[in-house]
């Protein structure tokens, strides 16, 4: 070593963490098999730690190989990539925080794709692998080809503007009419919470498009200002509180000429839009909800008239559940002889399970918990599911991938993990990820046998997370448990960090290793760290995620019935207890220390939904109805009200609380609220506002500093300042 070299510094985990943004990047995602299985396109940037996305093609010759088929560097000759605010707001709603290619669209032979970059439209042949810009206004959002390959439609300044996929004849289909519309965009409910980010769909013959149109004049104006910058005018946005009026939103069938004929339903009682499906295996389908969710409609689309046929009324006394992938029509192949509407996939809560049905038949049972419809077959449906509630103690945390059809259902993901698919022509690419190896594996399987492996540029973490997968207390409540690294019996109880999600829509308890990587972190600080899923969260049964109807409180005693039943087993220092989490999470972690501060002794609040008349009205009236119907729901459930907190009066226990100023999800009026509760009750708490951060934290300073100083906070309001590290 010369005199000018300095000795390589090992990275902090903190800021591996951060600068891999969770060791996602370098990871290939967003898969698309071409239907002749020659192909298998993907994202993947070029390093763990680069953030921009480029396009790939993986062709399945015989000796398959990997090209590249967009480089968003050589597209833009190396300029900054610049996003317009309604990117922004989009990539927020999907939690994208990396940048270059993120998204793009096919069609229907998965020859041409289309992409956004900088707001310019850009077109890929993934045959030949040249890639160009097409000279079209801006900034575009959401390009998709038409199915023959012949158009790309896309958004800008709130018009659905239609171009030849040869950069020719570029026009507009709908422009708005105003600046509180737009045409071809999912609108905020829809995006944050429906899982619909979409606001067009070709039909499959490339001649038309369903499109959606929203109106957002009656909808509650909030404003987010960033008081580092006073200079600059707050940012406005349409946000639909509980109980305040949503975005208007209508259908209709839009021609290549700009000719509309608007898609009737009754939109009084079923406001909601929730799915849009159109392919060649029918009539275009829609899945209306009213607002109060417990009751939806199938819909069969006349594009020629825009009339409506009712296929399928569902009723539930709690909530009808939105799932990924239906409903959806299956070919006729898979369907029986007789009508269109037997034929009709959807994902359905009957008989205390959540199974897959087409039409009336149900083609799974109580044995699996179907998640998603991943693909639909001439002969199958390809599923996620993971274990019903009679084995879920079997395979805590597990999802699994199958096939299902007349003669049951076959498993065709194998081992103890997290697995997703995508199909197409014959060809499955398989994602894998284990609780015992870091990051996931995507495989090509053609007739079940592997033929290639993707490669997957991920950073390998610097520290392995030991996560045992277990049950607590008579609820059997999924649980992961994380001890020190090295911990042996002898180094006595551990104090314990209860580290949550804990809510609708969250499941954190899951066979993977990844995201048990900053619980081992903590773990490794000296804490025992414990992940528990109770009530309200995903993948157990209909019954355990709907029993929060009215009431969160069952939340929060999961988890502590969890903690108490696994002090048994572990060595939990129940005198020395704090709990931490983001958004649901945060909320829950605020919720431990002023409704039970007997057992929870600190708290680090993340994002917290501290007064839910302040959050969205899909998501809140769906577990609590409305503040007007409802106002004693909401105090109930809330942490503060008008007149102050909703706890009782001691002992008062520490709080950290952390907000992002630019939060256009849970604004941060919900800590200044609480913050002032607390004031106003002599309550000891601090405030971390991190100016310029979303409901996200992909900044790389902050993601890292934020972990460092929840540490220091956790120690110190335990008591544990002079503690180090575990050191094996």
């Amino acid at each position: 070593m010369t005199s000018t070299q300095l000795p390589s510094r090992p990275v902090s985990f903190p800021r591996q963490y951060a600068r891999t943004q969770r060791f996602t990047l370098g990871v290939p995602r967003t898969f698309t098999v071409s239907p002749d299985g020659a192909r298998v396109v993907f994202v993947r940037s070029s390093s763990g730690t680069e953030r921009s996305h480029a396009l790939w093609v993986l062709d399945l010759t015989d000796e398959p190989r990997e090209r590249l088929a967009a480089d968003p560097e050589a597209l833009l000759s190396g300029a900054a990539e610049e996003l317009s605010a309604q990117e922004r707001a989009r990539r927020e709603r999907s939690r994208e925080g990396s940048g270059g290619i993120v998204g793009y669209a096919v069609d229907a032979a998965v020859e041409l794709a289309a992409f956004a970059l900088s707001g310019r439209l850009f077109a890929a042949e993934l045959r030949a692998g040249t890639a160009r810009e097409l000279p079209v206004p801006g900034p575009v959002i959401d390009p998709r080809p038409s199915p023959d390959g012949r158009y790309v439609a896309y958004v800008v300044g709130g018009a659905l503007r239609v171009t030849g996929a040869d950069g020719e004849g570029d026009r507009a289909l709908a422009e708005p009419e105003d600046a509180h519309t737009t045409y071809g965009l999912a609108e905020f409910v829809a995006a944050e919470e429906m899982g619909r980010s979409r606001g067009f769909w070709w039909s499959p013959d490339s001649d038309r498009l369903l499109v959606a149109r929203a109106h957002d004049r009656a909808v509650r104006r909030w404003w987010i200002a960033d008081p580092a910058h006073p200079e600059r005018e707050p940012q406005v946005v349409p946000y639909p509180a509980a109980g305040t009026p949503n975005a208007d939103v209508r259908l209709y069938v839009v021609d290549l000429a700009g000719e509309r004929t608007e898609v009737e339903w009754d939109r009084e009682r079923y406001p909601y839009l929730a799915r849009v499906h159109w392919s060649a295996d029918g009539a275009p389908l829609l899945l209306v909800q009213a607002r109060d969710q417990r009751t939806q409609l199938h819909l069969a689309v006349d594009p020629a008239t825009g009339a409506t046929r009712t296929v399928r009324v569902d009723e539930d006394p709690v909530w009808l559940e939105l799932l990924p992938g239906a409903p959806a029509w299956a070919p006729q192949e898979l369907g029986p002889e007789g009508a269109a509407d037997e034929r009709l996939v959807r994902i359905a809560d009957e008989g205390g399970a959540r199974v897959l049905a087409v039409g009336d038949r149900a083609l799974t049972g109580a044995a699996l918990h179907v998640r998603a419809v991943l693909d639909i077959g001439t002969d199958d449906v390809l599923v996620s599911a993971s274990a019903g509630e009679e084995r879920a103690e079997r395979e805590t945390g597990e999802i699994h991938v199958y096939r299902v059809g007349e003669r049951g259902e076959e498993r065709i993901s194998q081992g103890v993990g997290v697995h997703s698919a995508v199909r197409g022509g014959g060809v499955t690419v398989l994602v894998s990820a284990r609780p015992d190896a870091p990051g996931s594996v995507a495989r090509v399987l053609r007739d079940g046998a592997e033929v290639a492996v993707i490669g997957s540029y991920a950073e390998k973490p610097a520290l392995t997370a030991d996560v045992r997968l277990v049950e607590g207390g008579a609820r059997r409540i999924p649980c992961a448990v994380l001890l020190p690294s090295g911990y042996t019996e002898g180094d006595g109880p551990l104090p314990v960090l209860m580290d949550p999600y804990g809510g609708p829509h969250g499941q954190r308890v899951v066979a993977a290793h990844n995201p048990h990587l900053t619980s081992q972190w903590f773990a490794d600080q000296g804490f025992a760290v414990i992940v528990a899923d109770g009530r309200g969260a995903p993948g157990r049964s209909p019954a355990w995620e709907k029993a929060i109807k009215n009431d969160l409180m069952p939340t929060l005693d999961d988890q502590i019935e969890a903690l108490h039943a696994l002090a048994k087993d572990f060595p939990l220092d129940l005198g020395r207890v704090a709990i931490r989490g983001w958004s649901y999470g945060g909320y829950l972690a605020a919720l431990g220390v002023l409704r039970r501060p007997d057992v929870f002794h600190a708290a680090v609040v993340g994002a917290p939904v501290t007064d839910f008349r302040l959050y969205d009205t899909q998501y809140t009236e769906r577990y609590l109805g409305t503040p007007q119907d409802d106002p004693e729901v909401y105090v109930a459930n809330s942490l503060v009200t008008d007149d102050g907190l909703v706890a009782p009066e001691e002992p008062a226990r520490p709080m950290m609380i952390i907000h992002g100023l630019a939060d256009d999800n849970v604004v941060v009026a919900h800590t200044l609220r609480l913050s002032s509760a607390l004031l106003a009750a002599g309550r000891p708490h601090e405030v971390l506002p991190l100016t310029g951060v979303t409901h996200m934290t992909p900044q790389e300073q902050v993601a890292e500093n934020l972990l460092l100083l929840q540490v220091e906070f956790l120690k110190r309001s335990l008591g544990l300042e002079h503690q180090g590290p575990h050191r094996p």
